[in-house]
This record gives C-alpha cells, sequence and structure tokens, in this order.
C-alpha cells in the first residue's frame, strides 16, 4: 500500500489527509501539539480546525521521523512562512526516493521564493521530485465530501498522475498540468485578492465592485505568472480562476472573512491575535509586492492590500485610491 505523510494538522492539511484514506492510502499526519494529535487519535476529530467532521482512521503523531519511515509521498500544509525553519530539521529524515507535495499557497519573505523553490532548495531535491496542488480547496467542503477539482503540477508528467491516483476520490477530482509556477501564483496571489474583496464587503460594496476586484485582480496574477514565465491558460483553470472564485466569494474563505472585518473597522493585530488560524495574504501580501517589483510588474490591487494590512491605510481610502488611478486600456501591461 502506498504511504503517505502529511505535515500539517490545519484544516487542508487534515483535509487532504482524510482525502488521501479515502482514496486507499495509508496516511500518517504530523502535527506539533500532542493534545491535538492525541484528539485524532482517540476521538477521529479536529476540533481546532474542522469542527464536528468525523475523520476516517488517520495515525497522528508529533514525531517526523515516525511519520516519514518508509512513506512515498511526503505532503506539506504548514504555514508558508514558516516551511523552510521546519524543513530543515525534516530534510535529512525523508527518504531519498519520496516525491515531495506542497499545498501551500504563499510567497517567502524576503527571499520571495515559491514553496517549491523553498521545498527543492532546503530538501536538496529535484524540481521533477517536487510537485504543487491548488485549486478551489476549501477545506470545510472537502472534510464534508462535497464535489471539489484541483490541479497538481508538476514539471515531470509522471509524477504529477502518480500523486493524481493517490488523491483521486469520488468526490475529489484532481487534473495535471506542468504549469508549476502559474500554478504556485495563482494559489498565493488570490488570498491577498480575496482581502481587497472582503474589504469591499464589509464596508457595504455591492457585487460590481467585488467582481470588478476578482476580474483585475485576475489581470495582476496572470500579468506576474506571464513575466515569470508561466502558461498564460493556467490562469484561467482551477488554479487560477476557480481558486480565485473559491476564495473571495465564500464565507469560508479565512483571506476573504478577514478582510471583511478589515472593511467593518477591525485592526489587523487584533484579529491577528484572536485567532489560530493562518491568513496567509497577510503574511504573504509584502513578498508578492516585492516579487512584483522585482520583475516590473504593476499590482495595484497587491500594493494597496500592502498599504491597508501594514502600512495602516483605511480601507475606504483604499478603495477611492484604486478607483481614482489613471484610466488605462484594459489589457494594459500584458
Amino acid at each position: 500500500m502506498t504511504r503517505v505523510a502529511v505535515f500539517g494538522t490545519g484544516a487542508w492539511g487534515t483535509a487532504f489527509s482524510m482525502v488521501a484514506t479515502d482514496a486507499g492510502v495509508d496516511v500518517r499526519l504530523w502535527g506539533r501539539r500532542s493534545d491535538l494529535v492525541d484528539v485524532i487519535n482517540d476521538k477521529q476529530q479536529n476540533p481546532d480546525h474542522l469542527p464536528g467532521i468525523e475523520l476516517p482512521p488517520i495515525a497522528a503523531t508529533t514525531d517526523p521521523a515516525a511519520a516519514l519511515d518508509g512513506v512515498d509521498l511526503v505532503v506539506f500544509a504548514v504555514p508558508s512562512q514558516r516551511l523552510r525553519e521546519n524543513l530543515v530539521s525534516w530534510a535529512p529524515l525523508i527518504p531519498p526516493d519520496a516525491v515531495l507535495l506542497s499545498l501551500m499557497k504563499g510567497v517567502e519573505l524576503g527571499t520571495t521564493k515559491r514553496m517549491s523553490e523553498v521545498i527543492c532548495e532546503v530538501a536538496s531535491a529535484d524540481e521533477g521530485r517536487v510537485a504543487v496542488l491548488s485549486g478551489p480547496n476549501l477545506a470545510m467542503e472537502i472534510a464534508q465530501r462535497q464535489p471539489a477539482a484541483s490541479v497538481i503540477a508538476c514539471t515531470d508528467e509522471t509524477v504529477a498522475a502518480r500523486i493524481q491516483a493517490i488523491c483521486h476520490t469520488p468526490y475529489f477530482r484532481p487534473y495535471t498540468n506542468t504549469d508549476v509556477v502559474g500554478t504556485e501564483l495563482g494559489g498565493a496571489v488570490k488570498n491577498v485578492i480575496a482581502l481587497a474583496v472582503g474589504m469591499a464587503h464589509g464596508m457595504g460594496f455591492g457585487d460590481n465592485a467585488k467582481a470588478s476586484l476578482i476580474t483585475r485582480g485576475l489581470a495582476e496574477t496572470a500579468r506576474l505568472g506571464t513575466a515569470l514565465g508561466a502558461d498564460p491558460y493556467t490562469f484561467a483553470g482551477l488554479a487560477g480562476l476557480g481558486d480565485l472564485v473559491a476564495t473571495c466569494w465564500s464565507p469560508l474563505s479565512r483571506n476573504r472573512t478577514f478582510g471583511e472585518q478589515l472593511g467593518q473597522g477591525q485592526q489587523v493585530a487584533e484579529m491577528l491575535a484572536d485567532t489560530r488560524q493562518v491568513v496567509e495574504g497577510v503574511k504573504s501580501c509584502e513578498s508578492i509586492q516585492e516579487l512584483a517589483r522585482r520583475n516590473g510588474v504593476d499590482m495595484p490591487i497587491v500594493e494597496h492590500v500592502v498599504a491597508v494590512v501594514h502600512d495602516g491605510m483605511a480601507p475606504l481610502d483604499m478603495l477611492r485610491s484604486l478607483m481614482s488611478r489613471t484610466a488605462k486600456p484594459e489589457r494594459y501591461g500584458h
């Protein structure tokens, strides 16, 4: 039987563990908190991140060596800004022929590296051994076994197909492609756009405003991706438009909800102190902004989100500033 280690007991790591288990795979779930690991083992529940969901039999552990022993696939679902520090200690324990899969949707602060690039660097892995999974992946819906589709991207098509078989179930349909850059960027940037859409919703603006932000956000993502060598068609697919719509529109989206609370007047520091959930857009917006600047790409929505989240701009001033920018052709900068 195929063995999989999933690192991260958050909502998405736990939900993916369910998917793989339902696909007939032997899953070991690693978590840093012994109290939560004990609950997962003893009660088949993850009350902190997937309340009310009955988990299938999943063996959880706080021991990375035990999780990695003899595995065929290693799945990373930890907060993106903590991947590097964790992977430094995990990498020596990873079997040399294991395939590595990132579920994370972020860009590393300081280096502006995508998560697959961090994995290749720290684990000394060839890019053909590292894959990414992205798409409209709201963890609670997947944990409820509602229908969902995703994309598994790897430069080696046979590796992508192997992972596809490991997580294909009647309710979870993975597709494959070879565009790792586009797949990752779509997943990272959509979190930032969702913050902006949430702010618009929180301030009481209607569907026209939100649809405009989503569409222009997709244009920003595609401009950045094209500059970095991505396939433009990726952004019209599940890892682009699909993930963007789900994250920007659903109240289950942490980034959209965080933005909504900002729009209602709550403060960033207070909200971050009150939540255990990771809001990737808050962490990654600065690194995405820096990546765009290094590559000469104009991303005004990202710039304005950074100004609100990190520089104290009021959400209403953000919307006014975006609306008052110089008029341009719709496809400028393409």
